[in-house]
């Protein structure tokens, strides 16, 4: 058997391990020039403003909430189809997050259950661009801008990814980005904030560093002073420049990063289309998807087998794979804590059990799609009705 083809692996080139090393010389690791850098040039390719590096999107999260004012009380509004720091992000601040379902389509956040969603307490929506294809986001800003809701946005699936010719990035309050291992770029584990208010920019940077006046590099270098102030309670969120050693190489070649997933996401397409048991990824028109996933959905009706079952006989003839993602209002936290049940999102329930999330990255080679095509096509053939 050929060798085991794992759902994801990072493409890292000696552009990066030569950056790193570089930083490790200067014998300057933590926060610094290189992450200045890393955020400049961050900020430029993305077209804002303003760019916040932190060391998770969970944390870019956390702090795009407590920028735009959400405490004790509030309510805001997040898909149950996504991972758990979208909704945890929220119990950081002490508010609540409200869960809403997903569309069957494409799988992001349904505007319609938004609107119903809205009450009094809703301080902000976070919509997540689901697998790198964006959201309908003038329908979610015109609902938020007449309510002054605001709206950040999850984009840790979504660079490089444009929704009617707009980078994602610069659309929302404030843009929230990913580049865990995983990720269409990386830093081992990272994230950005984008905005163009500059006081939610300045309020993100000095809660990443314990809320302190001061970082690092005006403290520790010839041109810096000793001294700091403690402005707020803040949290230790910065990203190393470790990180943004990797970061900086790794920007410059997102864009042919995602000429690649596109090209896979058509190969995929393209073999599956015919196949009625299998229903390939929607996509909507104006939009630009950044396939950080291709997730299928299987048509259970016409096979004898389960998700789980496809799965594992997935993994047996040497393919990995996922699930993006079992819904938040399945899980027990939610279940036990919250009045919410299975009916009450009908969509992301019944959609969970036949989604499947198949190897789409750079480091894959035109073979590799085709082997995870033939094992698939073969596994479909063996066990329809």
């Amino acid at each position: 058997m050929k060798p085991f083809l794992p759902f994801h692996l990072p493409d890292i080139g000696e552009e990066e391990v030569e950056s790193v090393v570089e930083t490790l010389r200067s014998g300057w690791l933590t926060t610094g020039i290189k992450t200045k850098q890393f955020e400049k040039e961050f900020a430029e390719w993305v077209g804002t403003s303003h760019a916040v590096s932190l060391n998770s999107c969970t944390a870019a999260l956390h702090l795009a909430l407590e920028a735009v004012g959400v405490t004790a009380g509030d309510e805001v509004i997040v898909p149950t189809m996504t991972f758990a720091a979208t909704a945890e992000v929220v119990h950081y601040c002490r508010a609540l997050p409200i869960l809403v379902d997903c569309k069957s389509d494409t799988l992001n956040i349904d505007v319609e259950a938004i609107e119903q969603a809205i009450s009094p307490k809703t301080k902000a929506i976070i919509p997540v661009h689901f697998a790198g294809q964006p959201c309908e986001m003038d329908r979610i800003l015109d609902m938020a801008q007449s309510r002054n809701i605001k709206v950040i946005e999850d984009a840790a699936h979504a660079l490089p990814a444009k929704y009617q010719g707009k980078m994602i990035g610069t659309i929302g309050d404030i843009t929230c980005f990913s580049f865990y291992a995983t990720k269409t770029m990386t830093t081992g584990e990272g994230g950005m904030a984008t905005t163009d208010n500059s006081e939610w920019a300045e309020r993100m940077r000095i809660l990443s560093l314990h809320g302190i006046s001061r970082d690092a590099v005006n403290r520790y270098t010839p041109e810096g002073s000793w001294y700091y102030e403690i402005s707020c309670p803040g949290y230790k969120y910065n990203l190393t420049d470790m990180a943004s050693a990797v970061g900086i190489p790794q920007l410059r070649k997102c864009r042919d990063f995602g000429k690649i997933r596109h090209r896979y996401a058509t190969l995929y397409n393209e073999a599956f289309k015919d196949i009625p048991e299998i229903i390939v990824p929607y996509v909507n028109k104006d939009i630009e998807h950044a396939w950080h996933l291709y997730v299928i959905q299987l048509d259970l009706k016409r096979l004898r087998i389960g998700r789980d079952e496809m799965i594992n006989l997935l993994k047996e003839q040497g393919i990995g794979t996922s699930v993006h993602f079992i819904p938040l209002h399945l899980h027990p936290y939610y279940r036990n804590n919250y009045t919410y049940t299975q009916e009450s999102f009908p969509v992301a329930s019944q959609v969970f059990k036949r989604i499947i999330s198949l190897p789409i990255y750079p480091k894959m080679t035109d073979d590799d799609v085709q082997r995870v095509i033939g094992v698939v096509t073969r596994l479909i053939q063996d066990y329809r009705r």
